[in-house]
């Protein structure tokens, strides 16, 4: 699949002396500045009939012309794979992603994936980086994931991540049961002893999740958690340092834990959870084209769900007791 894009744009007197590239961002914000550069290397950018370069001072009257294609990226290709919606218009779709799901192919995981099913459900994402996906989740943490419909859209909304205003919560069972709530400042980087985990670190980079308590258990409790920054496995990096790794956790966990009086029922509900309870419950942005603030949310997942049920009541039952 591909896309031919077209348009023509006459600069004025205030334009003179200016560099083009800063110009044409100005003037077409739906293009990052990289694409920008290379249709410009690649001579679909002419300025006056001539191939332009993204240094160049302009003069004012001149016509710069965009004649450019837009070529399917990669070689992934459609899967039906379910996907729940959310929210969708032409611009784009929020999914509520399924535990067990990979965003991206990759070695091991070269099919089956979050993109192949994007591509299936909306195949002029083909055109797309990374077919639109704005940001991405772990393989096994579910819930609210944005993905963009066109490239005015996705350029707009990975400015917008990277300029930290799209807010996102999540949710965490975790072992432990912290006094109050507060910010973890970390930086993060890869584990130097293994090289397919990340690890607190001050050689890493800058990293910030904020959390508070929303129910206490005996030995556990329920998390909220927002990111200032978005690095790999974040979340799960910075719990385990704060000494209250997430349940089911398979890299971050650590040994389990056998909670204090438990019902053999929660152990073995506690054992069984085969991933981090980790869940990306909400999402809150501006549509990348009118602007209008969109609030998302994505329900807990059956697994989550029934997690939290059986601690209440083991807890409730403590109480009784």
């Amino acid at each position: 699949m591909q896309e031919a894009i077209e348009r023509e744009l006459v600069l004025d007197r205030l334009d003179d002396g200016r560099r083009l590239d800063q110009v044409l961002k100005e003037r077409w914000p739906d293009f990052s500045r990289s694409r920008l550069a290379a249709w410009m290397k690649s001579g679909q950018i002419t300025v006056d009939g001539v191939s332009a370069t993204p240094s160049q001072s302009v003069s004012g009257g001149a016509t710069v012309r965009l004649c450019a294609t837009l070529l399917r990226h990669g070689e992934d290709q459609p899967e039906a794979i379910e996907l729940k919606v959310l929210f969708e218009d032409e611009s784009l779709l929020v999914i509520d992603k399924q535990a067990g799901l990979t965003v991206h192919p990759g070695a091991g995981t070269p099919d089956g994936t979050l993109v192949n099913a994007l591509l299936h459900h909306a195949p002029e994402l083909s055109t797309l980086p990374r077919a639109g996906l704005v940001h991405r989740l772990d393989r096994d943490t579910t819930g609210c994931l944005l993905v963009a419909k066109t490239l005015a859209a996705h350029t707009q909304l990975t400015e917008t991540l990277a300029a930290r205003r799209i807010d996102r919560e999540y949710e965490a069972v975790v072992v432990g049961v912290p006094i109050s709530g507060g910010l973890i400042e970390v930086p993060i980087g890869r584990d130097p002893q293994h090289r397919t985990r990340q690890a607190a670190t001050e050689l890493g980079r800058e990293a910030r999740t904020h959390f508070r308590v929303v129910e206490r258990f005996p030995d556990h409790a329920l998390l909220r958690l927002k990111l200032d920054t978005g690095r790999t496995h974040q979340i799960r990096v910075h719990l385990q340092y704060a000494g209250f790794p997430i349940v089911g956790d398979p890299v971050y966990g650590g040994r389990f834990r056998r909670p204090r009086a438990a019902s053999e029922s929660l152990v073995q509900r506690l054992r069984g959870f085969g991933r981090q309870a980790l869940h990306a419950r909400w999402l809150g942005f501006a549509h990348p084209i009118h602007g209008r603030h969109l609030t998302l949310e994505a329900p807990r997942p059956a697994d989550f769900a029934a997690l939290l049920q059986l601690l209440r009541h083991e807890a409730q039952s403590g109480l009784d007791g």
